[in-house]
């Protein structure tokens, strides 16, 4: 379990480095490793899994649907996968999936709304219980599930599974989530569901699954058509977790901003639909180069090298934001000190994330004194690569948002402005390494419990 109520404190600019480390694994893929792996038919092996806090949080709701894991060694772990609709428990089981929105969409909307004979109460912490569930609710009452109270979209919820879900045709928009959801709904389903995606969302979830070809189907061209043919017994599986992206470009931030500064990112996975942020920066003059790239489990990895870079201050249009979503909060930090006026379109998604991230970086940017301009979809930076701390700090509380904090941390090594950011164990959930690879590289800091 994590430390609740630990504050951080950043008072030092970082040093110069060159380093090569190995970043967390990738949280997306671990946590559908789980929630695929126990609708298999067998055991799946999985090695290299992140043990975060959400991913504790998806064993611990699994369990409670009468899913057997078992802990081999550290990062490596079984699942006791016993077939479709095999979920079972105790009328009105309460199933807490803490902070993670992944999760709480694949496996507590997405697989138990076709689950038979389930009724659960789906609630998460603080955070998660702030966003809006709209979209996947009125997506799975498709299939023929109910959610308690009517016209409630906001957590705890109770949800009633369908007695015979059908399949249907689905128009997905911008949502890895939500179409994964469907995908994992339309495999207990009846019939055949087809999902259209005009703007290609990350695809873990078909990746892992591609080995199931009577069950998946993936027609790529200028829309993607996926086809789940339901009812058909899925193919346990082993797999090794590479490197998380999202997690490796704060790293690759502080060494682009950080003067004489090299590093190697290790063993990181560079799906296309993953690392919009990587391509951002080289289009914008960041050097950044993919050596030695190899295919593992479906997944193309690649060691990231990363040097000091004089980068352009960032135009970025609305087709950028679903490859790049989680790393808007550290694009918003790194435009701070570039020169010129950098721009970010279509961002109006990012108020329903773990926080509403366009007016909490608004929040640390004012602190700072820079500049910026905030629409629902727009934002305007005004960077200043001569910015003055003296007399600046930056101070984040009572926000339980992963992607802020470590935002911010970032801000403060790269400026030296002093920062105290309270509620730091929310980068747990998905980056718990995160203090300990700053320390490698050289960043010093201050906890408080």
């Amino acid at each position: 379990m994590v430390t609740k109520n630990l504050s951080v404190s950043f008072k030092k600019k970082i040093n110069k480095f060159n380093k090569s480390i190995e970043v967390d694994s990738d949280k997306s893929i671990s946590q559908r490793c789980f929630i695929i792996g126990s609708i298999c038919e067998g055991i799946s092996i999985v090695d290299n899994i992140l043990e975060s806090e959400d991913i504790l949080s998806t064993i611990r709701c699994l369990k409670k649907l009468n899913c057997k894991i078992e802990r081999l060694q550290k990062g490596k772990y079984k699942i006791y996968g016993k077939g479709l609709g095999s979920y079972f428990c105790n009328q009105n089981t309460l199933l807490d999936f803490g902070n993670s929105g992944t999760a709480t969409r694949l496996l507590g909307f997405g697989i138990c709304s076709t689950n038979p004979n389930l009724k659960i109460k789906i609630t998460g912490d603080k955070s998660l219980r702030k966003r809006s569930m709209y979209r996947i609710i009125k997506v799975m009452e498709k299939f023929g599930a109910t959610f308690l109270p009517k016209n409630k979209f906001k957590l705890p919820i109770t949800l009633i599974s369908s007695a015979a879900p059908i399949g249907f045709k689905f128009h997905n928009g911008i949502s890895s989530q939500i179409k994964s959801a469907v995908i994992l709904g339309a495999i207990n389903s009846f019939g055949k569901t087809q999902i259209i995606e005009k703007i290609k969302s990350r695809d873990h979830t078909e990746k892992i699954l591609k080995h199931n070809s009577k069950t998946i189907s993936v027609k790529k061209g200028k829309n993607n058509l996926i086809e789940i043919n339901g009812k058909e017994s899925l193919k346990p599986f082993k797999l090794s977790v590479p490197g998380d992206p999202s997690s490796a470009s704060f790293y690759a931030a502080l060494c682009l901003l950080n003067k004489n500064s090299n590093i190697i990112l290790k063993k990181v996975h560079i799906n296309p639909t993953r690392i919009g942020f990587f391509n951002i920066i080289k289009k914008h003059k960041g050097k950044i180069f993919f050596k030695n790239k190899k295919l593992i489990g479906n997944e193309i990895v690649a060691d990231i090298h990363v040097k000091s870079s004089n980068i352009k201050p960032l135009k970025i249009s609305k087709k950028f934001f679903v490859s790049c979503q989680d790393e808007f909060p550290l694009m918003f930090a790194i435009s701070c000190l570039l020169p010129g006026i950098s721009v970010f379109r279509g961002i109006e998604d990012l108020a329903n994330k773990e926080s509403n991230r366009i007016k909490e970086m608004g929040k640390i940017l004012k602190q700072i004194g820079i500049k910026f301009f905030a629409s629902k979809d727009e934002m305007r930076i005004y960077g200043n690569p001569y910015l003055k701390i003296k007399n600046k700090k930056i101070n984040v509380s009572g926000i339980f948002d992963h992607r802020i904090l470590m935002s911010a941390a970032i801000l403060s090594l790269l400026t030296g402005i002093n920062s105290k950011l309270r509620n730091f164990e929310q980068v747990g959930t998905s980056c718990p390494n995160f203090l300990s690879t700053i320390f490698k590289l050289g960043g010093r800091f201050e906890r408080e419990n």
